[in-house]
């Protein structure tokens, strides 16, 4: 990389911005926490983007915030940089970054790139400067079902576990369908999938209001944090309607709705994002959520996906497999039965460039949220 001060990182022109998510969430390794769609979501969170192009014209959506009543900022890479087949070349790019940003009177830098641990990008990030942190997103390490495209579907449902297989075909029988809220128009969505109707896809406000419900009940029963409903109607209409949302909709034959799931679309994957159901209706329905999960994985053989990302599991603080007896090893044996794998990755990191600055920042910003502000 050469240095900041030199030519070559700059905040992306008009026509970079427009052929910004073919590069920063199409790309193989992509995500949606890189797109446009995000960065205008958090823009109107009071987040400032910075689409920055790097000197070898890679994109890298940064958002920063001021701290409250001091000088100084600090900033995310969220979900970036985008893993480079080298991690010599991604942590490269990410102290680039830090360096330009720094020349903004930006104060530390966190990035959190899906990486696979096994590449040493850790030990390349510290080398430049950047420490250990704990997770900024919910997991660190996922769950994987690697997927050939040209797989036949009835041979991957024989794969599942037993009961997983099951519970599917039981609530097939039972006359449970899935309705997709996709705005593209892909060859992916026939049957046994039910299009939603265009109306619905342009305005999903009331289904995803619907969603939240089952979300919410779902989170508190089992106790993850979810982000207030405003914030998830918002963000998840910004993103369906860019392509890169798809919410899968569980509904009987009477239309009445039983579970629902959000899935990213994104580089060669799709992956399993949030999801619920109504607990009043998991005696009569128990295999509402597995036949989410397996639309979701049709839909991914489908558009000749090479993964499908069923999202972490990992222990919150401990960052490891769950082991039997604690609250994460039912979901870790549920992703299991579809033939998911255990993938460590590297996790956050974060680089400070003016540790005085940053402290201050971070003690002035605990004191305003206890002052809600």
């Amino acid at each position: 990389m050469t240095s900041a001060t030199e030519p070559g990182i700059h905040i992306a022109t008009r026509e970079e911005l427009s052929d910004w998510d073919r590069r920063a969430v199409e790309a193989p390794n992509g995500h949606v926490y890189q797109s446009r769609a995000w960065a205008d979501y958090r823009g109107s969170q009071g987040w400032r983007p910075f689409h920055l192009v790097l000197e070898d014209d890679f994109p890298l959506l940064v958002i920063s915030r001021r701290w409250p009543w001091i000088r100084g900022a600090g900033a995310y890479a969220t979900r970036g940089p985008i893993p480079a087949d080298d991690p010599d070349l991604t942590a490269d790019r990410a102290a680039g970054a830090a360096e330009w940003l720094a020349e903004q009177g930006i104060d530390v830098l966190s990035v959190d790139g899906e990486t696979a641990a096994v590449s040493g990008l850790r030990e390349r990030l510290v080398a430049h400067g950047f420490r250990a942190i704990e997770e900024l997103q919910p997991s660190r390490h996922r769950m994987d079902l690697d997927l050939d495209p040209a797989s036949d579907e009835d041979a991957l449902l024989a794969s599942f576990a037993a009961t997983t297989r099951n519970l599917i075909r039981q609530a097939e029988r039972k006359g449970l369908r899935v309705v997709v809220f996709d705005s593209r128009s892909t060859d992916a969505l026939k049957e046994p999938f039910r299009q939603a109707s265009p109306e619905q896809v342009a305005d999903p406000s009331p289904n995803l209001t619907t969603c939240y419900s089952m979300l919410a009940a779902t989170a508190g029963r089992i106790g993850f944090q979810l982000a207030p409903q405003a914030a998830f109607l918002d963000w998840t209409t910004r993103s369906l309607r860019a392509g890169q949302t798809i919410y899968l909709l569980v509904e009987t034959d009477e239309g009445e709705p039983v579970a629902g799931a959000t899935f990213y679309r994104h580089g060669d994957r799709l992956t399993y994002a949030l999801s619920g159901d109504r607990a009043d209706k998991r005696r009569e329905f128990p295999g509402a959520i597995r036949l989410l999960v397996w639309r979701g994985i049709q839909l991914a053989v489908r558009e000749g996906r090479r993964t499908m990302d069923l999202g972490g599991v990992d222990v919150p603080g401990a960052r490891r497999k769950p082991r039997k007896g604690e609250p994460a090893y039912g979901m870790l044996q549920f992703k299991e039965s579809f033939g998911a794998h255990w993938v460590e990755l590297a996790g956050a990191h974060e680089r400070t460039m003016r540790s005085i600055r940053y402290v201050a920042g971070r003690l002035t910003g605990r004191l305003a949220g206890a002052l809600g502000r």
